[in-house]
């Protein structure tokens, strides 16, 4: 029972040498990062840059508009 013990604590213990040696990022360079990131990059779900960007630059919408209901049967 021991052996099994001490097995389980030296596996552990790796774990956690594992985590130490993780590199790892400071809270302020990781929110500058995100910010740079959403101030760079169109977010074409998002509503102001939906009516900003008009209507022909989202990839999402470029199916022309016929008249009718536009509903589409698969």
């Amino acid at each position: 029972m021991s052996e099994l013990k001490l097995r389980r604590m030296l596996e552990r213990n790796q774990q956690v040498r594992e985590e130490l040696a993780r590199p790892r990022l400071l809270i302020s360079e990781a929110s500058e990062s995100l910010i740079r990131y959403c101030q760079d990059t169109k977010d074409y779900f998002a509503l102001s840059v939906r009516e900003a960007g008009g209507k022909h630059e989202n990839p999402f919408t470029d199916v022309p508009q016929q008249a009718g209901c536009n509903c589409v049967i698969m």
